[in-house]
């Protein structure tokens, strides 16, 4: 079959793709021209709560399958993935402006995804407890949750899409995805490749809405009494009304959201290593990534030295249309991303910075930028840009570095450059990041690894055994073997 409809996607509910109840659509343009790619259903909040139930309905089958049934699943979608990459890498381009390697590197990560997920499907394992009671065998054991919202967003989409739905499915959730506005082909792609791999009918289920309809569809999501567990990865404004509605429900909820990282540039550090590292952190996917480097806190005495190779190898990428090989940069992801970072570059320069490379939209594109005497009152000190836009703000030493690096709402990921490392691992320890790199880029994901940040970056971690803790109810059991006297 088919990865994916082009001309309408559909939802799929309990195993059947179908159009929004409202028979509603909306449609999608290609981020570099705006030319229409697509369409996609206008799910309502009667979509919503009929993709819970039917999660809900299959959650007593799924929950006690076998593992070697579900690890067999999540293998066989890894491989169809694989198989189906160079389409969906095109989808990718189509929807969010990608270009074709990010898409193919979005398929190879999110496969990793699916097997490491295999992995764990054993992993539903307990402890005994010692009890003082006589004869009794005591126990905590692992058992799923239930009902997972998987809300995904559209900057990695494919890896994001299938990291919050393989560990639920893995521990033996059911799951509704919520596509991004975005890129909803992209995302019923990762849920094609797990339906055909044999998950069966309800176990996942797709809704995708108009960008004026997400509160309310969000809304139905998180309020159905089914629902056990919410997991959200996007901006932190948002993150923050998806908590406090799941809060109001008491539902747990795991939360991945915007970054501002810090790379620290010690004087001792390898530059051109150090550059290297800072070009890919910052410009890579046009610096649309929650972990791009933000923030470059070099020491004064070889900042003007590292911010020279920087912008060097920004000017030598190539910004253009992303369906063409030698691309490098291709657009940012709508208009409104152009106006910010272009404000944020605009209110810098006039508040004293320097740009050594870009500084100025071209159309959709916004090519690489690096701006130099970067200071508190400039708001691309403290706010996330989402662009590929480098700030390079000097310091004296590594406690004003570690100061300045920690100077932010934020806490995903952080790197530290230095030919020392043990006094680079003990600068790590003092920077409030939930991931942090020495002698490399900010932007890295593992499958297996505990991925997740602190302060406004969110709470829980995804990423192997970690997420037993998140989809996952840890239950007490006992048998009483032998017989006991009660007091009454």
């Amino acid at each position: 079959m088919a990865t994916v409809d082009l001309a309408r996607q559909q939802l799929l509910i309990g195993g059947n793709w179908t159009d929004a109840g409202s028979g509603g659509s909306y449609e999608q343009r290609f981020p570099y021209d705006g030319t229409a790619v697509g369409t996609a259903a206008a799910a309502g909040r009667e979509d919503a709560h009929a993709a819970v139930d039917a999660a809900h309905a299959a959650f007593g089958e799924w929950s006690r399958s076998a593992p070697g049934q579900r690890r067999a699943i999540l293998l066989k979608a890894a491989e169809l993935l694989l198989e189906r990459a160079p389409e969906i890498a095109g989808i990718v381009t189509e929807e969010t402006g990608g270009v074709f390697g990010w898409g193919m590197f979005n398929c190879d990560l999110a496969a990793g995804m699916l097997r490491e997920a295999a992995a764990q499907a054993y992993g539903l394992v307990g402890d005994v407890i010692p009890s003082d009671v006589p004869g009794k065998l005591a126990m905590g054991i692992r058992a799923p949750a239930g009902v997972v919202v998987a809300i995904a967003p559209w900057n990695a989409p494919v890896i994001l899409a299938t990291r919050s739905v393989a560990t639920p499915l893995a521990y033996a959730n059911t799951v509704v995805l919520k596509a991004s506005e975005i890129c909803p082909r992209t995302h019923a792609a990762v849920v094609h490749a797990l339906e055909d791999a044999g998950l069966p009918p309800g176990v996942i289920n797709l809704v995708t809405n108009a960008p004026e309809d997400a509160a309310d569809v969000v809304d139905e999501l998180i309020a159905h009494p089914a629902t056990r567990r919410i997991n959200f990865t996007g901006s932190t404004r948002v993150g923050r009304i998806i908590a406090e509605n799941a809060g109001r429900h008491l539902k747990r909820v795991l939360l991945e959201l915007g970054g501002k990282a810090p790379m620290i540039v010690l004087s001792d550090a390898d530059l051109d290593r150090a550059a290297a590292a800072a070009s890919f952190g910052a410009f890579f996917h046009q610096g649309q990534i929650c972990m791009s480097t933000e923030r470059i806190v070099v020491d004064r005495s070889v900042a003007d030295a590292l911010a020279e190779k920087l912008a060097d190898k920004a000017r030598a990428l190539n910004v253009g249309d992303p369906r063409e090989p030698t691309t490098h940069i291709g657009p940012l992801v709508n208009a409104a991303a152009v106006k910010r970072v272009t404000e944020l570059v605009r209110d810098a320069v006039a508040k004293g910075a320097q740009t050594l490379s870009g500084g100025e939209p071209e159309g959709a594109l916004f090519p690489p930028t690096v701006i130099t005497g970067v200071t508190p009152d400039m708001r691309v000190y403290s706010e996330e840009s989402f662009g590929p836009l480098a700030s390079i703000i000097s310091v004296d030493g590594p406690d004003e570095a570690v100061r300045v690096a920690n100077d932010t709402d934020y806490g995903l990921s952080a790197a530290v450059f230095s030919a020392n490392v043990p006094f680079a691992l003990e600068l790590a320890q003092r920077i409030e990041s939930g991931i942090c790199h020495v002698n490399d880029t900010t932007v890295q994901d593992e499958p297996q690894m505990p991925f997740g940040g602190v302060k406004a970056s969110g709470f829980g971690r995804f990423g192997g055994r970690a997420a037993l803790e998140e989809f996952t109810e840890l239950r007490w059991i006992t048998v009483q073997e032998l017989a006991r006297h009660y007091p009454i």
